[in-house]
């Protein structure tokens, strides 16, 4: 397995890897008895959850990934990306899920129109993105790294130690991209707000789980935190 999806493997094993997924989880947990996409579905962590109350299509390019999947419900696996996509009728899906991808991908813009034309009427498309102020908290305060803080400020973009560069989009990208389709912003919530700018050795201690997760969905909604949050959770609906 490549060096870096083996640490992301590892990640996703981490206290604070299993406290992304209990806090994306908890944010989804109306979503049942749908039809969901989730595209960009890496090690099939989401699409597992999700599929114990619905339907889930999960679509993956990397078939390493794929391979090293944590399936354990039945859901109905695709190696591919937009040209699998593609394949899908219009209104196919109530839910689509894409969490933490358009960062690195090449056809942003043609995946996303291709979500709201396969999204049903008033579905939910579910984005969980790289936030560019929580990425400059965490690289001041936990990694000291004031030089690529200043680049990230310049403009400049930064590697993921899993993933390679990030691409970093906002809000109105979003909104440019699907002009001409009918869809609002529902609502925008943070994930990892506090845990990122900890000490790692804190996190390993039993009880720091369940106090974290506490204060991290206390301020999920509240916009000061969200916006300096790491990641930005981003509803929207047709």
């Amino acid at each position: 397995m490549d060096s870096n999806l083996k640490n992301y493997l590892e990640y996703t094993k981490k206290p604070w890897g299993k406290l992304f997924y209990k806090v994306v989880f908890q944010q989804l947990n109306k979503v049942k008895g749908f039809k969901v996409l989730d595209f960009g579905s890496g090690f099939g962590i989401t699409a597992e959850h999700l599929a114990k109350n619905n339907e889930v299509v999960a679509i993956e390019p990397n078939s390493e990934m794929v391979r090293k999947t944590f399936c354990k419900s039945r859901y109905n696996q695709i190696i591919g990306g937009l040209q699998e996509l593609r394949k899908f009728k219009d209104a196919s899906f109530d839910v689509v899920l894409c969490h933490n991808v358009f960062e690195y991908a090449k056809d942003r813009e043609e995946i996303f129109r291709e979500f709201l034309r396969v999204i049903k009427k008033d579905g939910i498309i579910s984005i969980i993105k790289h936030n560019h102020a929580g990425r400059i908290m965490q690289k001041v305060v936990f990694e000291n790294n004031i030089e690529e803080a200043i680049k990230l400020l310049d403009g400049g973009n930064i590697n993921s130690i899993n993933l390679g560069q990030v691409a970093y989009y906002n809000l109105e990208d979003i909104k440019k991209w699907g002009e001409g389709f009918d869809f609002n912003v529902e609502k925008i919530i943070g994930i990892r707000t506090f845990w990122g700018l900890q000490n790692n050795e804190i996190k390993e201690e039993p009880s720091w789980q369940d106090k974290m997760f506490q204060i991290e969905m206390k301020v999920s909604d509240i916009k000061e935190y969200v916006d300096i949050s790491f990641f930005n959770h981003v509803i929207l609906r047709k």
